[in-house]
This record gives structure tokens, sequence and C-alpha cells, in this order.
């Protein structure tokens, strides 16, 4: 909750200095973020788009195939249950994809492009 308090005597503001608005512009137009956001795309977008595809396909199989869907795969396990938990194991695989994809192609890119213009204030 924000107050109109002033801070405690003795203590010292200890966040960083902002960029300015001319600054942020020129990252922005820079090759490297350039690159950070077309990294960042390449991977998401079409993630999205698979998943988004894969959770419809799954949708339209309960709706419209109904004798497909409760095919018995196991004792009372069917292809619908089957599926269903499928779409949590692709959820939890797309997660640690994209944490594994962050740490080593964005953060590293991210990092380098924040401490330049924390450096530059």
């Amino acid at each position: 909750m924000a107050t109109d308090a002033p801070p405690p005597e003795g203590s010292s503001d200890t966040s960083p200095a902002q960029p300015t608005a001319e600054a942020f512009n020129t990252v922005a137009a820079s090759a490297e973020f350039a690159y950070l956001r077309r990294s960042f795309r390449s991977f998401a977008f079409p993630l999205t788009i698979a998943f988004v595809t894969w959770y419809l396909l799954y949708v339209l199989l309960c709706n419209y195939a109904g004798g497909f869907m409760s095919t018995k795969v196991a004792g009372n396990i069917n292809v619908a249950l089957v599926l269903g938990l499928a779409q949590f194991a692709t959820t939890f695989l797309i997660a640690w994809l994209y944490s594994r994809h962050a740490a080593t192609k964005l953060d590293p890119k991210a990092e380098a492009i924040k401490s330049r213009m924390e450096a530059d204030v």
C-alpha cells in the first residue's frame, strides 16, 4: 500500500536511476533488442498456435467423436481421459521448454541490455 509518508531517517533510495525516453527508444530500435524480440516470438508464437490447435482438437473430438473418445484403453480408462491428461502434460512441457529457452537465449541478452541502460544513466 502506498503512503504519503517520507522514508525513514537515514535511509537512502537504492533504486537505480531511470533511463530517459530517448534511451528506451534507442534501445528499442537496436539490432540486439530486435534479436531479443525475434527470439521470443519465434519460440512463443508457434508453440501457442500448436497448443491452442491441440486443445481445440480435443474439444472437437469430445463433442463430435464420442464413439472414438469413449474407446476403452485399459479398464475404465478411455481415450478421452488419456487425451485430457495429455493436455496437462503438454502444458507442463511447454512451461519447462519456455523456461529453458528464456534462461539460455532471452535472459542473458535482456540482462546485457538492462546493464548497459543502467550504466548509461
